[in-house]
């Protein structure tokens, strides 16, 4: 049985940490910790998963007009944050230990508002 879930959360980039992190807190790291937080709702059914699809749908900033809002909608995303910082912070999220995933598809995308789509693959065929 393959499983899709779509969450509607702004995906951000796992942050370098640092050693200081521990004790004090930058806002970017509290902000991916809320944000691994509210992945964790949604991990229940990728605990036994061993290939990912991911797509990330990255929202548009507000100061963008309308005219290049709609010419954009749906088009790769190919500024930061990184794709791999991006899957990153979501298997850190699912996983204590993601040893067992070999294999990972991930996209990013424009889109109006941010979400996560996430299959559980079972490889390509």
């Amino acid at each position: 049985m393959i499983k899709n879930v779509w969450i509607p959360v702004d995906p951000i980039g796992k942050p370098r940490m640092t050693q200081r992190d521990r004790w004090k807190k930058r806002p970017v790291v509290l902000r991916y910790h809320a944000f691994c937080d509210t992945l964790r709702n949604f991990s229940g059914p990728f605990q036994n998963a061993e290939a990912l699809s991911l797509i990330f749908e990255i929202p548009m900033p507000p100061s963008w007009s309308k005219k290049k809002k709609l010419a954009m909608e749906g088009k790769p995303h190919q500024n930061k944050p990184d794709i791999d910082n991006l899957v990153k912070a979501v298997l850190d999220a699912f996983f204590i230990e993601d040893k067992q995933i070999y294999q990972i598809q991930a996209s990013k995308f424009w889109k109006s508002k941010g979400s996560i789509f996430i299959k559980e693959d079972y490889g390509w065929k």
